[in-house]
């Protein structure tokens, strides 16, 4: 079992689009998914018409019971999902006071049967909280949606200070799956200049796959469906498709693709 935070500490990076076609991508090829969404606008949720009538996240950090319980449907077979609600926005007030805060889903996440789950994806808020510490401290692996507009490389520059504190600390076994450049407008020569820093700053970690602008994806959350179900036919589509085999290729034990 495979456990990815994607994170960015700046919004609008593409996290949750990553999240839910990265989900139906793998799924199509037959693997089995628990997506967890820990935003508290709980779009992964929505859109993939999760049922929320299991607790959700916010129960799952605070109350007890095991964590099968709080594993609802959705609407893309071979994809389970750990609902978001509103109140995740308390989170850090609920846990106020609490030994190991930053740790429980860590300890939530290790109950989870192995040969259930092939990947679990953890779709996280654009802010460092006790939220997205609890993500990246319990995480193998970090993908970072990165969009190519210049302003998004500040946040890129926050998010690589705050993994570099979480390894020292939390999580020593972290490690960064990759860059995914996503919205690509290729017809603009600013997306090409990001790009160009992106390589020149991060280069193998910049993953091969790029994710293109596309209104069909803009328009895939109204209907409830990941890009692959409503137009599996599209140029994005063809983009998770190949976003999800680079994913495979990914060898955890000894850090490279292979």
């Amino acid at each position: 079992m495979r456990t990815i935070v994607v994170a960015n500490q700046k919004g609008g990076c593409a996290k949750t689009t990553t999240v839910v076609n990265l989900a139906a991508a793998l799924a199509e090829i037959g693997k089995k998914i628990l997506v967890i969404d820990l935003d508290p606008q709980a779009n992964a949720t929505q859109w993939l018409s999760g049922d929320g009538s299991k607790g959700g996240a916010y129960g799952l950090m605070i109350e007890e019971g095991p964590i099968d319980n709080f594993i609802g449907n959705t609407s893309i077979e071979n994809v389970k999902i750990i609902c978001a609600t509103q109140e995740l926005s308390y989170l850090e007030r609920a846990l106020a006071g609490r030994v190991a805060s930053d740790s429980i889903l860590s300890r939530r996440i290790s109950c989870l049967k192995e040969d259930d789950w092939d990947f679990v994806l953890i779709d996280t808020p654009p802010t460092l909280g006790i939220v997205t510490l609890n993500a990246l401290s319990c995480a193998n692996e970090l993908l970072i949606p990165v969009t190519t507009h210049i302003l998004t490389l500040s946040g890129v520059a926050q998010l690589m200070s705050t993994v570099e504190a979480v390894k020292k600390l939390l999580n020593p076994g972290i490690q960064i799956l990759g860059f995914l450049p996503s919205r690509v407008d290729q017809r603009t020569r600013h997306s090409g200049e990001v790009l160009d820093l992106l390589m020149e700053e991060f280069g193998d970690l910049v993953l091969k796959t790029t994710v293109r602008e596309s209104v069909r994806i803009a328009e895939s959350p109204s209907f409830q469906a990941p890009i692959l179900k409503y137009d599996g036919a599209s140029g994005a589509a063809a983009d998770y498709r190949s976003l999800a085999r680079e994913v495979l290729g990914f060898s955890v034990e000894e850090g490279h693709r292979q």
